[in-house]
């Protein structure tokens, strides 16, 4: 039997508005008004542009006509599978994810996660099966996001399930289209080889944990190296501190003209981002802004081109600060932000970050000089994963980063009074945890007065506490992020007060200490308007967001202009985590993005 051939986007903009819904059957599950309604939004220049399109279709539906379409889906390995009816997408999906080869075990825990789900939520579960890059996703990962999703709030589950439903239609989209996201396999591979090294401890239980220079950390670096010899780079190395280099020349011709008596020079642009990660932490976090521009340098040396200036991808070594104090390690360097001091510190298990480096065959006395010129450089750009829920939520793939938080936090310890829980009057007592209680209540609400401001709690202590003692004394953290310095001053400023009166008023004594602050890094104008430029012209609506994460860039902002972009996170975008995940096609959308702004600031600077 002959195939289909594969649709194109003119057909689709070209055809009547009955042939176009036509096209478009089956995208959504017995839902054809979903594609209909998007349709009146053609002409189409991407299969992205129609992909948000149908989303915010969607997005402004009933909450009636929504849960309609959750409930038009089968569930997994369900009846409608038993008794063939599922339409032939669905029977597809289940067939490449194995649901249709349950064990009789297996098929026994679907079948009693399907009822109790059924059960709580009054819809199916729905989960893109063929996973985020499109080849199915193993049975044991299936049953593991089923039981975690079964404790999700209905809400929560709701919107989960309908942004699986999109990831459904769009994998569905690409197989009219006959569209295979190639750059973003290629970047999705690429990753999935660098996450089979990790530290020991963690890589026994299946754990990602790759800390500043152990075993797991050099063997990145090899890996790394390895890649971007492989894709074209023409130099690679690896530096004083462990960052890997790689670098692809501008063309040769160029470079002679700039070795004589060029009136302008045409600087190296920087990019790049850290291979380091936290304790069982994600695969993309740092590693995903490595990955992309390389994709690009192999796309230019397939094809023999080359950029009117050399393109420096830096994988930096340390980022997270895990075995060492000494976050942004890699970029600092870079800036000439290398604390010696640093070489002192001690590790858990008593080693020393300069014995650390000696053993990995770094010299330390070349650290000074890594320090980059910012004359010789354009600007720096890194792409990285959003880390949280914003583009996931909205169904954009693709976001600005607008400004890099400003940040500061503290230690702080209330002391109070240890006494007797059996005996002691509420009216008498001097109880410091729930005066930090009270704390963490006040963050929360200052916070987010602001909007955009944040404030978190995340460590806890109570020293020698016992169930029956009042505690006498409570240990904890603060940190407080906002977009500007200013906001995060007026935010801190706030928050300091009132801890220092609700302990005033409890009778309690508050220490507080200042471990961090860290101004704002806004990107530079210029640059988040070739961001956003690139983004425009594939098709992708433009979001603006700050970033309340700390990057590499925010380091580089020192001393020259940056400007990140984010890609979208699955799992609602969760980071520092194994759920941390993208999708093959955000990726391959990224790729497109950083590939327009080398094409772009090709042609500004070669006009």
């Amino acid at each position: 039997m002959a195939l289909t051939p594969p649709l194109t986007l003119q057909q689709l903009n070209q055809a009547s508005v009955d042939d176009a819904a036509a096209m478009l059957d089956g995208l959504y599950e017995h839902s054809p008004w979903i594609a209909q309604a998007a349709l009146v939004q053609r002409p189409f220049q991407s299969l992205a542009q129609l992909k948000y399109a149908m989303a915010q279709v969607l997005a402004h539906a009933p909450l009636e006509a929504q849960l309609a379409l959750i409930r038009a889906h089968p569930e997994l390995a369900g009846k409608a599978m038993v008794d063939k009816s599922l339409t032939p997408e669905s029977s597809n999906e289940q067939s490449k994810a194995g649901l249709t080869e349950c064990t009789p075990q297996e098929f026994e825990t679907i079948q009693q996660l399907n009822h109790d789900y059924n059960a709580k939520f009054g819809f199916p579960f729905i989960l893109a099966v063929r996973g985020p890059r499109g080849v199915g996703l193993p049975k044991r990962e299936i049953i593991a996001t089923f039981a975690r999703r079964l404790q999700g709030h209905p809400d929560f589950e709701r919107e989960e399930c309908l942004r699986n439903i999109h990831r459904i239609a769009e994998i569905r989209l690409n197989d009219k289209f006959g569209f295979t996201p190639e750059l973003g396999n290629r970047v999705w591979d690429w990753q999935e080889t660098l996450a089979q090294y990790s530290d020991p401890g963690y890589a026994e239980q299946g754990q990602l944990t790759v800390t500043y220079l152990t075993d797991a950390h050099r063997a990145c670096a090899q890996r790394i190296s390895m890649d971007m010899r492989h894709a074209g780079c023409d130099s690679v190395y690896i530096d004083a501190v462990g960052n890997v280099v790689g670098r692809y020349e501008k063309d040769s011709f160029l470079r002679t003209i700039d070795g004589g008596q060029s009136p302008k020079r045409l600087q190296t642009l920087l990019t790049g981002s850290h291979y380091d990660t936290v304790r069982n932490g994600g695969k993309y976090d740092g590693r995903l802004g490595v990955y992309v521009p390389l994709a690009c340098v192999q796309e230019l040396h397939k094809a023999g081109k080359r950029l009117p200036f050399d393109l420096e991808i830096v994988a930096f070594a340390e980022e997270e600060g895990q075995r060492f104090k000494a976050t942004f390690l890699g970029s600092g360097a870079l800036t000439g932000d290398f604390d010696p001091a640093w070489l002192d510190q001690l590790d858990a298990d008593g080693i020393s970050m300069r014995s650390a480096m000696q053993h990995a065959g770094l010299c330390v006395n070349d650290i000074a000089g890594l320090k980059r010129k910012p004359d010789d450089y354009q600007g720096f750009v890194e792409v990285h994963i959003e880390q949280g829920p914003v583009l996931n939520a909205l169904d954009i793939p693709l976001g600005i980063v607008t400004s890099i938080n400003a940040s500061v936090r503290y230690q702080g310890e209330v002391t109070g009074m240890a006494s007797h829980a059996g005996t002691t009057p509420m009216v008498s007592r001097r109880d410091a945890a729930a005066a930090v209680a009270e704390l963490v209540l006040l963050v929360e609400q200052r916070a987010a007065q602001d909007g955009d401001s944040v404030g978190t709690v995340g460590l806890l202590q109570v020293p020698n506490g016992s169930i029956n003692v009042v505690p006498g004394r409570c240990q904890f953290s603060l940190d407080l992020r906002a977009p500007s310095n200013t906001q995060r001053d007026a935010l801190a400023q706030d928050v300091v007060q009132a801890a220092q009166e609700i302990c005033q008023r409890r009778g309690v004594h508050l220490s507080l200490t200042e471990t961090m602050r860290a101004s704002a890094a806004p990107s530079a104008p210029a640059w988040q308007a070739r961001w956003e430029d690139a983004v425009t012209a594939l098709g992708v609506p433009v979001y603006r967001m700050p970033s309340g994460a700390g990057h590499d860039a925010m380091k580089l902002h020192e001393i020259m202009p940056q400007a990140m972009l984010f890609v979208r996170g699955q799992n609602s975008g969760i980071s520092h985590n194994p759920l941390e995940s993208t999708t093959a096609d955000d990726m391959q959308l990224a790729v497109e993005a950083f590939a327009r702004l080398l094409q772009q600031l090709a042609q500004d600077q070669t006009a």
